[in-house]
């Protein structure tokens, strides 16, 4: 095992035994299995484009693939047995598809005619002994620059596979994806090789998240600022957690007249804001933060959990029998819904107790995306204009649990009174209920939605860098971003490619990357990490 794709990696450095998301060995070397065997299948999905044969459901199937191997979505090792042996079948058919075109199917690297052992012992095997990240390049350098590009594949292929489930595609997208994971394979790359494929990284996320948006957006509406309550109300519920907003949907409609309340939980608050969901009557509030908080939370729910694209560290028996897995999602012992049905998760809420009380923790806004904050743009640039706003702050990004992090607390918290905070993903959670008033009737701390609204947080940024007649990067506007997993890879990389500059990354710096490669950061884009202190940060943002 060698896994060093989240913040929160041991060390700083890397998990060698044990992740400290709660993954196994074996998992952890079963998925690098697997990223081989897709590195294999792309060097003939690559040729096959250039023959013209493009198979939709090779593609759907490649992002599925990877999007089980994030930090925190698929613990469950049975279950990559099933998508490696897929991936070595698709790679057959392929394989002859291509042959028949007259393309190349004799490639040199052994990706190409891997075969996967036939157990999960043996696949685990097979993945120890593979040692794929540190032996990516022998050049640190260059397998710096793989992993980054690895690690934003991932977090592409996460918001590619949300905008597929409502029908959003775009070719393109999986044929980046083919040619990248072949170039993973390739040796004797350089610096200069590896930077563009990282910026269209960049680009195809920037891509996938449009699409995203377009899905979300033309199936539910545009997100309308909402408050939503964090208190409960007496009756049967049900909680459910994740990003994915058609599991979402399908729950809300079976649960229709039952008498169930659903609450969401995490970066599930946004879905309160989109009009084709919040017309749901028994769609009801928001209970608990994010996933930092999870064993802590879950226990005080009286009722089922259901977990849509992101999964929790080990559940602890207490409440292991009310967990419920969909999509994705996976660990061993825990009900998993393949077929959208999910009875089994209202027969569970209808079984429990549900809230016996009623209780007032008061409220927060949602649905400030791009649309409701440009609906009042006059107000923002007459403001801006006036001196009324001096700065805007983003703060988001993903949350954790590892020390450090109160640093965006409090870095909210000591945001001057002239000045807005944009907020999006599981980040906001730290923060998320405070109450920093508002500047002339516009609150100072807008919920822009989820990982993937970052698409509408950089419409904003562009709306108005194009009122002021400037570069966003002319705008007062600075980017405090907290990451941890892999969508905020490739968020990160997307802000790179629109050649943001000045962003602070915390609450650590990525452990994949060499030092090298941020010095190549700090002077291409000014990117560095969060000071020490957010009375630091402020203090030269601000003068």
């Amino acid at each position: 095992m060698y896994c060093n794709q989240c913040e929160q990696t041991a060390k700083g450095i890397a998990c060698t035994t044990v992740g400290v998301c709660g993954k196994k060995e074996d998992v952890a070397d079963i998925e690098d299995v697997l990223i081989y065997a897709l590195c294999g299948i792309s060097l003939f999905a690559h040729e096959a484009r250039q023959k013209g044969i493009i198979d939709e459901a090779v593609d759907r199937f490649t992002m599925e693939a990877i999007f089980s191997t994030l930090t925190n979505v698929n613990f469950d090792s049975e279950r990559f047995v099933g998508l490696i042996n897929k991936t070595v079948e698709l790679r057959e058919s392929l394989k002859g598809r291509v042959a028949e075109a007259g393309g190349t199917v004799d490639f040199d690297h052994p990706a190409a005619t891997f075969t996967p052992a036939d157990s999960v012992a043996g696949l685990a095997e097979q993945g120890a002994e593979l040692q794929f990240i540190p032996n990516l390049d022998a050049d640190e350098n260059i397998r710096s620059l793989k992993q980054t590009l690895l690690y934003g594949l991932k977090g592409i292929a996460a918001y590619t596979d949300h905008a597929s489930i409502l029908g959003q595609n775009d070719p393109a997208i999986a044929g980046f994806m083919y040619e990248a994971l072949s170039a993973l394979l390739a040796e004797g790359l350089t610096i200069p090789d590896c930077v563009p494929v990282a910026m269209k990284a960049g680009e195809m996320n920037l891509r996938a998240m449009e699409l995203l948006d377009a899905g979300n957006t033309g199936t539910y509406g545009d997100p309308v600022p909402t408050s939503v309550p964090l208190g409960h109300r007496k009756n049967k519920c049900i909680l459910i957690t994740g990003h994915d907003l058609h599991d979402l949907e399908l729950l809300l409609k079976q649960t229709e007249g039952r008498g169930i309340d659903v609450y969401t939980h995490g970066e599930m608050l946004p879905c309160h804001g989109y009009p084709e969901l919040k017309k749901h009557e028994h769609f009801y509030g928001h209970f608990g933060t994010a996933w930092q908080n999870q064993h802590k939370e879950f226990p005080n729910f009286p009722g089922p959990v259901l977990f849509t694209t992101n999964c929790i560290q080990k559940p602890k028996d207490e409440y292991k029998d009310r967990i419920f897995t969909t999509g994705l999602v996976g660990w061993p012992g825990v009900t998993h819904i393949a077929d959208k049905d999910f009875s089994p998760v209202i027969d569970k809420a209808l079984a429990m107790d549900g809230w016996q009380d009623e209780t007032d923790n008061g409220s927060v806004m949602v649905g400030f995306a791009r649309n409701a904050v440009l609906g009042v743009a006059d107000k923002v640039i007459e403001a801006v204009k006036n001196k009324d706003i001096r700065h805007f702050f983003l703060v988001g990004g993903c949350d954790g649990a590892k020390p450090g992090r109160d640093y965006f607390t409090r870095f909210v918290e000591q945001v001057p009174d002239d000045c807005m905070v944009l907020t999006l993903a599981c980040g906001k959670f730290r923060f998320f209920d405070k109450d920093l008033g508002d500047i002339g009737g516009i609150p100072r701390l807008l919920d822009v939605g989820q990982c993937n609204d970052a698409y509408s947080a950089i419409q904003i940024a562009v709306a108005l860098a194009g009122a002021f007649e400037c570069e966003v990067n002319e705008l007062p506007l600075s980017m405090i971003i907290s990451w941890y997993e892999q969508k905020a890879a490739a968020i990160l990389l997307t802000l790179l490619y629109l050649g943001i500059k000045d962003i602070r990354l915390g609450p650590s710096l990525p452990a994949f990357i060499s030092p090298a490669i941020l010095d190549f950061l700090v002077a291409t884009f000014d990117i560095k990490p969060v000071a020490a202190t957010p009375e630091e940060d402020l203090q030269t943002i601000l003068g």
